[in-house]
């Protein structure tokens, strides 16, 4: 860590933004009271954190650790690294409080349909459906249950393929951010892929404030939340998504049914103190749709903000731990 010139101080209303491309999307870190020379240093540790999540998560990877497990063959135990089976884990305790809707063991039909590395999509076009024999096929992968994590080992019990794209950005900005705070920085906010995070306060002393697109409202004049040592996270088609005979095909894929998500739901935001936390359950809520996903919101007491389509707009309904948590 650089320590801070006793003749040079930092000015209290100093804020730096830092940033670049991860993951296959981007990441942007904004500082609050460090001198300007630090900013390599933080950078670094920013960028040696995501790298580390690529290098064991993606899919995209051929070398990484998770690509590993996923060509391994019937019946071998692969030794996964700490923060790969400690994402692992996490992914399979929400599979569990979802009763499926979130399911690691999804990326054969994220594949599928055209939303991943491998091309499983055979001799029919990229905008096309894949033949419903072929979706019930690769339904029979997917199963959470079938993965033993044991130790530092995890059994790969035949054509099974992790898929850590709905919690793996949430991870990264916790440890994104995370490296921040141990390299003494007292005020960030963080945000890798559209998963945010924050702690500390900003130059003038207020919390870190983000805006939430709410019906009704044009894009910044919204509610806003203040993420006062809490992550937010976001979970919907606006971005990710394909169109076939009129209809919209969004990338998040119902585990339980291997097709993608075909009710009113256009997306599920939701608060938390770890964003991998608030990744996971954005997913898993979207999944479950507008009546079961917001009774498991209730029922676990999830400040979650779900937006559905109604007609030709859209309709706002946040739980009541989420109205509590705006601005």
């Amino acid at each position: 860590m650089t320590a801070l010139s006793a003749d040079a101080p930092v000015r209290a209303d100093t804020l730096h933004t830092l940033g670049g491309p991860t993951m296959g999307t981007a990441w942007s870190a904004r500082v609050a009271g460090v001198e300007s020379a630090r900013l390599p240093e933080l950078r670094a540790a920013i960028e040696a954190e995501l790298d580390q999540v690529v290098r064991e998560m993606s899919t995209w990877d051929a070398g990484s650790d998770l690509s590993r497990y996923n060509r391994a063959a019937a019946g071998e135990w692969v030794e996964l690294p700490e923060a790969c089976r400690f994402v692992l884990a996490r992914a399979l305790a929400h599979a569990a409080d979802s009763d499926g809707a979130f399911d690691p063991t999804v990326g054969p039909s994220v594949n599928l349909w055209g939303f991943g590395p491998t091309v499983e999509r055979g001799d029919f076009g990229r905008d096309a459906l894949p033949p419903d024999v072929q979706v019930d096929a690769t339904r029979t992968r997917i199963d959470w249950r079938r993965v033993r994590l044991v130790g530092d080992r995890v059994l790969q019990p035949g054509g099974c393929y992790l898929d850590f794209s709905a919690i793996a950005k949430g991870y990264a900005t916790d440890r994104a951010l995370a490296a921040l705070a141990a390299a003494g920085v007292a005020g960030a906010l963080v945000e890798v892929g559209g998963e945010l995070k924050a702690h500390g306060r900003r130059p003038d002393g207020r919390p870190w404030q983000v805006g939430v697109r709410w019906p009704g409202h044009a894009d910044g004049e919204g509610p806003v939340v203040a993420l006062d040592g809490l992550a937010i996270a976001t979970s919907g088609d606006d971005f990710r998504y394909f169109e076939s005979g009129g209809r919209r095909y969004s990338h998040t894929l119902d585990p339980r049914t291997g097709k993608p998500v075909a009710h009113a739901l256009a997306s599920v935001t939701v608060l938390h103190a770890d964003a991998i936390e608030a990744d996971a359950w954005a997913t898993a809520l979207l999944v479950l749709g507008p009546d079961e996903g917001v009774a498991r919101a209730r029922a676990h007491g999830l400040a979650a903000l779900f937006v559905a389509r109604d007609g030709g707009g859209h309709l706002a309904h946040p739980t009541p731990a989420f109205l509590e948590a705006l601005v």
